[in-house]
C-alpha cells in the first residue's frame, strides 16, 4: 500500500519533528493535540526547523511556506477519514496510547496503519486494544526527527507482513533508514544505551568521577557526546521513565540509579528546564554535587569505585551480544542502528559495538567484564554470545573472525 496522506497524534516536540519530516518528502498530514499551546508549539517546532533551512540559503521563503501549508492542525479528528497511516507520538503510558488507538479506529478507514513512536513500550500490547493487531506497528523515530537518520520499525505478534513492508517503504520515502528490530523492551537503540546511561550516572553519584571528567572520557572514545549532555538534550523525566520500564522487564542489570529519582524530583529535567545533571547554561551544579553528597552520607551508594571509559561501554557491547542471542536484529544492523542512532564511533571509524568488540578482541571485553564484575558486582557479568566466541577462539579481527568475518 502506498501512502499518500499522513496524521501525527501529540504535537509535541516529537509530533512537531515527525510532522516536518513527513511535509519534506512533500506528503500532507494532519497534525492532531487536544491542546492548542501544544498543537502551537509542534507548528512552531516544524517552521523553526524549515527557517534553519531558509537562514542557510537551502530553501526559499516560499518554498517553506508551501511545506508547512501541507500540515494541517487540528484539535479534533476531522481530516483523518482518508490518511493511510497514523504516527502517535503521544506520552509514553500504555493506557493513554491503548486509549488513542481505540479513538482511531472510529474514525480512520479499516486499512490505515497504526504506527506507534514508542521508544520501548509493547507494540503486542497496543495492537491488542484494537480490532486490527495487524495493522499495528512501532515506528520509532530519534530525536531529533528531523536530523536522525535512523527508524526502529518493531512489529508486534500479531503485525502482517504487509504492514511491516508499507512502513519500511514509507519510511525510506522520508528519506530514513528503517531497521526491523523484533520486539523487546526498548527494541534496540534503547535497550543498548540503558546500561550505559546508567552505569554513567552510577559513576557519578560514587563519586568515580565528575560529569565533566565522563563525559570527556566517552567522546575521547569516539561517542559524538558524553552521558549528560545526551541526556540532558533527552530530557532526564523521559531517560527515568524508559530506564524504570526496563528495569522492570529486564531485572538488575537495567536498576536505575537513585540519583535519577533526585533529579526529575527536584525538577532538574535537563535543557527544557533549565537544569539537568547541568545548569544551562552553567555547567557543573553545585545542587547537583549536593545530592550525590547525600546519597553517599546516607549510604545509599557505594564510593570509591573506579571509572574508565570502559565501565560505560562495555555493558553497551555486553547487551548487544545479548540481542544477538535473542534475535533481535541481524549483526549488521545492531552496528548500523547504533551508528545511525547515536553517531558512535572507535578510532576514527564510524563502526558499532560489535564490530567494536572485535576490534579490541572479545577475550580482553570478558576479563576486563569480569574484572568489573568482581569489583562492582553481577550487572557486569559476560553474557553467553561473548564467553562462547572466546572459547572457540573467536576473538575478532586478530583471529580473523568475531562477530564479524575479517579477511
Amino acid at each position: 500500500m502506498y501512502i499518500f496522506k499522513a496524521a501525527v497524534v501529540g504535537a509535541g516536540t516529537m509530533g512537531g519533528e515527525i510532522a516536518q519530516v513527513i511535509t519534506y518528502a512533500g506528503l500532507p498530514v494532519v497534525l492532531k493535540d487536544i491542546d492548542q499551546a501544544m498543537l502551537d508549539r509542534g507548528m512552531a517546532k516544524a517552521r523553526a526547523i524549515y527557517q534553519r533551512r531558509v537562514d542557510k540559503g537551502k530553501m526559499s521563503a516560499g518554498d517553506m511556506q508551501a511545506k508547512l501549508d501541507l500540515i494541517t492542525p487540528t484539535l479534533t479528528y476531522d481530516g483523518f477519514e482518508d490518511v493511510d497511516i497514523v504516527i502517535e507520538a503521544v506520552p509514553e503510558q500504555m493506557s493513554i496510547k491503548r486509549a488513542v488507538f481505540k479513538e482511531l479506529e472510529e474514525v480512520c478507514p479499516a486499512e490505515t496503519i497504526f504506527a506507534s513512536n514508542t521508544s520501548a513500550l509493547s507494540i503486542s500490547e497496543m495492537g491488542a486494544a484494537t480490532r486490527k493487531p495487524h495493522k499495528v506497528i512501532g515506528m520509532h523515530f530519534f530525536n531529533p526527527a528531523s536530523v536522525m537518520k535512523l527508524v526502529e520499525v518493531i512489529p508486534g505478534l500479531d503485525t502482517s507482513q504487509e504492514t511491516v513492508d508499507d512502513v519500511v517503504m514509507f519510511a525510506e520515502t522520508l528519506r530514513k533508514i528503517p531497521v526491523v528490530v523484533q520486539e523487546c523492551p526498548g527494541f534496540l537503540v534503547n535497550r543498548l544505551l540503558m546500561p550505559y546511561l546508567n552505569e554513567a550516572t552510577k559513576a557519578l553519584e560514587e563519586g568515580a568521577a565528575t560529569a565533566t571528567e565522563i563525559d570527556q572520557a566517552i567522546v575521547a572514545w569516539g561517542m559524538p557526546m558524553g552521558p549528560f549532555t545526551l541526556m540532558d538534550m533527552l530530557g532526564l523525566d523521559v531517560c527515568a521513565h524508559v530506564g524504570a520500564y526496563l528495569y522492570s522487564e529486564y531485572g538488575e542489570r537495567m536498576s536505575p540509579a537513585p540519583l535519577f529519582a533526585k533529579l526529575v524530583e527536584a525538577g532538574r529535567l535537563g535543557e527544557k528546564s533549565g537544569a539537568g545533571f547541568y545548569d544551562h547554561p552553567g555547567g557543573e551544579s553545585e545542587t547537583v554535587a549536593a545530592m550525590i553528597r547525600e546519597l553517599q552520607e546516607s549510604g545509599q551508594v557505594p564510593t570509591g569505585t573506579p571509572f574508565s571509559a570502559e565501565r560505560l561501554m562495555f555493558p553497551l557491547i555486553n547487551e548487544a551480544a545479548l540481542c544477538v542471542q535473542e534475535n533481535i536484529a541481524s549483526l549488521t544492523d545492531i552496528d548500523m542502528s547504533m551508528v545511525a542512532g547515536t553517531g558512535m564511533t572507535y578510532g576514527g571509524e564510524r563502526i558499532g559495538p560489535l564490530a567494536i568488540a572485535d576490534k579490541i578482541g572479545l577475550d580482553v571485553v570478558v576479563a576486563t567484564l569480569e574484572t568489573l564484575a568482581e569489583q562492582l558486582g553481577p550487572r557486569f557479568r559476560p553474557s553467553r554470545p561473548l564467553k562462547l566466541r572466546v572459547r572457540a577462539g573467536h576473538l575478532g579481527v586478530k583471529t580473523g573472525k568475531g562477530f564479524h568475518e575479517y579477511a
